[in-house]
């Protein structure tokens, strides 16, 4: 039996909201303490990778835009920031992606992008909104570079894995 996409795609990405949320529950302590903030970004890490390695997905806006508002009713309970943000780097990536030949240092580069966008996007956001009250450095040291890191090394062993995948299942 052959797997299509159409099957695959949404599975792929519904894990990918379970995984950021359940590693955020399971690893909480080591995630989210007094030193550092860690966010999970699997979902962002399968949306870049499937624009990637699919380029003619369908209708990666209207996924892009449902994950973000199961996101966002599940996980914060604001509706509207991840439901803006993800099209948003889905439309920037497939855009970007247009004048590149798709390779582990252009993807790698795309996902480090689109994760600092996602952050700052979320902090800004946040910031707004009176949410959150530390300062600008705090933020870069104690969110933001540790969720790069994490993020990043998370890319290094999954993306030789979801390549293989998303390159035979078509």
């Amino acid at each position: 039996m052959k797997l299509k996409m159409s099957y695959v795609f949404p599975l792929g990405l519904f894990l990918a909201l379970f995984l950021d949320g359940s590693l955020s529950y399971v690893a909480s302590d080591t995630l989210f303490n007094t030193q550092v903030e860690i966010e999970s970004r699997f979902i962002l890490l399968w949306l870049v990778l499937a624009i990637c390695f699919v380029p003619d997905l369908a209708h990666p806006y209207f996924w892009a835009t449902f994950a973000g508002l199961v996101f966002d009713s599940y996980y914060t309970s604001i509706l509207g920031i991840m439901t803006v943000i993800l099209p948003l780097v889905v439309y920037l990536t497939k855009e970007t992606m247009a004048f590149f030949k798709t390779s582990f240092w252009v993807v790698c580069l795309m996902y480090f992008i689109d994760v600092t966008v996602v952050s700052l996007g979320f902090y800004l956001f946040n910031n707004l909104i009176g949410f959150t009250a530390g300062s600008q450095a705090d933020y870069i040291l104690k969110v933001l570079w540790p969720t790069l890191t994490y993020n990043m090394v998370c890319f290094l062993f999954l993306y030789w894995p979801l390549k293989e995948l998303f390159t035979r299942v078509k």
